[in-house]
């Protein structure tokens, strides 16, 4: 089953990704100002994932990618595939998954290991 990942971007803002089940990006969502609003747009995902539009596009170089649209609203970009093919697998993924996909919050600044653990590492 896939996830919804919460993160921090550098400049402070929230975003999150899609991972399917096997732990690779699916697509990565627009910058939110709040966690809380990131947290909204995920349940609005997972809500009217029936309801959403995936428009596909072909980059420059040849690679396939889609937007994801709920609502005409813009709320996601996927990565990139080499294939046709491969797109609709990731978008197949969504469909099946998004719903009932958990959210992990990765998105506090604590670190797991405490310093002196890091020094002792480094020793």
């Amino acid at each position: 089953m896939g996830a919804f990942v919460i993160s921090k971007r550098f400049n402070g803002e929230f975003k999150f990704v899609f991972t399917s089940r096997k732990g690779k990006t699916i697509f990565t969502s627009l910058s939110y100002a709040t966690q809380e609003k990131c947290e909204a747009a995920i349940e609005l995902i997972k809500g009217t994932i029936e309801k959403s539009t995936y428009l596909k596009f072909k980059s420059s170089n040849g690679k396939y990618f889609f937007k994801l649209v709920i609502d005409e609203i813009e709320l996601a970009s996927s990565r990139k595939y080499t294939t046709e093919l491969r797109l609709q697998k990731g978008i197949n993924e969504i469909v099946q998954y998004a719903s009932k996909a958990e959210t992990l919050d990765f998105s506090s600044d604590d670190f797991i290991f405490s310093d002196l653990d890091i020094i002792e590492r480094e020793i």
